[in-house]
């Protein structure tokens, strides 16, 4: 087989990374990385309110940057045989557009305007309107729309742009549709973002606008009305049909071939969420679970329709239609905080270290900071490895919200069984304690609705950054878990994705055979290790939140 090469391109929520990839040999020739500018600076995101804005130009500087980075390596013979390119972002991250496609805030009226920007998937502004929508898709006439997906979510596409609609009448007025982010890319990089021609992913579509075939499309118009009219119209110009991210959804524009560096008219393929490229670049098959363990922990399986049929797991995960392979159906599960759980941590533990800089001359400080900065969290690991278990907190993950079991945003994180005894290293390991039986949770809700999961995949930084993490998960999940070589998994997927798209494959199954991350490395459970007791604990932390909240609430 000719060597060609593919461009895989994964929008995270800080940074662009990019990708060249040999579709022939599988090799990784070039790689590029680009930090949101503006993002970087702290702009358009205020935590203490849920709000997570990134700016369009964003996107379009730090792609440019990534690919030319990746690209810099390569012999000039070896760009002209790019086939292709694929990309992957957040979601949902879905942007107000006017009639042809264009983000509100790249236009002189809304510029600097943060409701006229992406929203960010992690901006959990929308609780309210969530709860709207979900009592909607719940009762809408003869269909449940909550079947396949579970709870509404503040993250996910009605929501945001309802809650928009509600508190600014300027861009009720001037959006003419929404679109997501990966979609947008797509459009842009093919040269026409206009609604009516768009491409939409089925990962998107199905996962977060709640499109399926049961239906045959989006729900129904008279249902979204009745929350708010605007709904509707978005539906109305929805436009194309969502597809698997494996089509050709065009050619690059000549535009971003000369923004890119790459030659004109390659294939630009369907596009996915960041953590669905990252299965595919995990080479995900049945009855295996890809966990992309970054700020978040979002996880996959895929399943014949026929499996799944008749099965109800709307409380653990969401389903969707060719959602990752084509002609499967794809599940989502997952925690909506994971490493963000001990980045915080973390940010508590460096405090009295900010407070100490008037202790030191500058550069003593700079040097003793980056030092701490470093090392707290390795410090910490070894620590809590040797810890007895004569003290042991229990930790809830629940520090944005819940995403599954039973989707609440509401909902907060909490440590308890703490003593005067519970020092640093004790707390570190309640939390991630705390986040492994999360996702212990959400495994055996599948289980016990006849899902099988016999193997476990852990992708992201903290798969290879952390043996004590992945230890935890691996006794406490009574599991084996198989680390990948691949840095760049989701970009590595959407490069899959490309390949298929460009020709290389007939789809993603053989294309996968080569170009797939390989096991590095497999963690075996401690059968020394028996954490039964204290997950049971955790259940009852987590039975006893849900009941405090319930209380709380109905007597306010």
């Amino acid at each position: 087989m000719e060597e060609k090469y593919v461009v895989g391109v994964d929008f995270g929520s800080d940074s662009v990374r990019a990708v060249v990839v040999g579709t022939a040999s599988g090799s990784v020739i070039g790689n590029g990385v680009a930090f949101y500018p503006r993002w970087k600076k702290g702009y358009y995101q205020h935590p203490e309110q849920n709000i997570f804005r990134q700016h369009p130009l964003d996107y379009m500087e730090a792609i440019e940057k990534c690919v030319r980075e990746a690209l810099a390596s390569l012999e000039p013979a070896q760009v002209e045989n790019i086939v292709g390119i694929g990309v992957d972002t957040t979601g949902s991250t879905p942007v107000p557009v006017n009639r042809e496609g264009v983000p509100l805030a790249l236009t002189e009226e809304f510029a600097e305007c943060e409701n006229a920007m992406f929203y960010l998937w992690k901006d959990h502004s929308a609780t309210e309107e969530a709860e709207l929508l979900n009592q909607a898709f719940m009762s809408g006439g003869d269909i449940d729309y909550s079947k396949f997906q579970g709870k509404y979510c503040s993250e996910w596409f009605w929501a945001k742009i309802l809650h928009t609609v509600r508190r600014d009448e300027r861009i009720r007025e001037a959006a003419y549709t929404w679109i997501e982010h990966c979609d947008w890319m797509v459009g842009m990089l093919c040269g026409s973002t206009k609604p009516e021609e768009i491409y939409h992913s089925a990962c998107a579509a199905g996962h977060k606008a709640l499109w399926h075939s049961t239906w045959n499309g989006l729900p129904d118009a008279d249902v979204l009305a009745t929350v708010d009219p605007y709904l509707a119209l978005v539906r109305e110009r929805y436009g194309n049909a969502p597809r698997p991210a494996t089509v050709k959804a065009g050619q690059l524009s000549k535009e971003w071939a000369d923004r890119l560096g790459l030659p004109e008219n390659i294939a630009v393929s369907g596009s996915s969420f960041d953590a669905h490229a990252g299965a595919v670049g995990a080479g995900i098959r049945e009855k295996t679970m890809v966990c992309t363990l970054g700020t978040s922990a979002v996880d996959m399986v895929v399943a014949k329709a026929d499996y799944v049929n008749g099965k109800d797991i709307r409380s653990f995960g969401g389903q969707a239609e060719d959602s990752i392979l084509p002609g499967f159906v794809g599940i989502e599960t997952g925690q909506a905080a994971f490493g963000d759980i001990f980045a915080w941590y973390k940010k508590v533990l460096m405090w009295p270290i900010e407070q100490a800089k008037i202790y030191f001359g500058e550069r003593e400080y700079d040097v003793f900071y980056r030092k701490m900065e470093e090392q707290i969290l390795v410090d910490l690991q070894r620590q809590a490895a040797e810890l007895p278990d004569d003290v042991f907190p229990i930790a809830l993950d629940w520090f944005n919200g819940r995403r599954y079991p039973d989707t609440d945003d509401f909902q907060k994180a909490m440590i308890g069984n703490l003593s005067l005894g519970a020092k640093a290293p004790y707390i570190y390991r309640a939390l991630v304690f705390g986040a492994v039986c999360g996702l212990k949770r959400i495994i055996d809700g599948f289980e016990k609705a006849d899902i099988e999961i016999e193997n476990i995949v852990a992708v992201g930084g903290i798969s290879k950054k952390s043996d004590y993490i992945m230890q935890m998960m691996s006794d406490v999940l009574n599991k084996k878990v198989d680390i990948l070589d691949a840095d760049q998994t989701c970009a590595l997927g959407s490069a899959i994705y490309a390949a298929v798209a460009g020709g290389s494959y007939p789809n993603v199954e053989a294309a996968s055979v080569k170009m797939a991350a390989k096991c590095i490395r497999t963690f075996i459970p401690d059968e020394t290790k028996s954490y039964q007791q204290h997950y049971e604990e955790y259940l009852r932390l987590a039975k006893l939140a849900d009941e405090w909240k319930k209380a709380f609430t109905e007597c306010l």
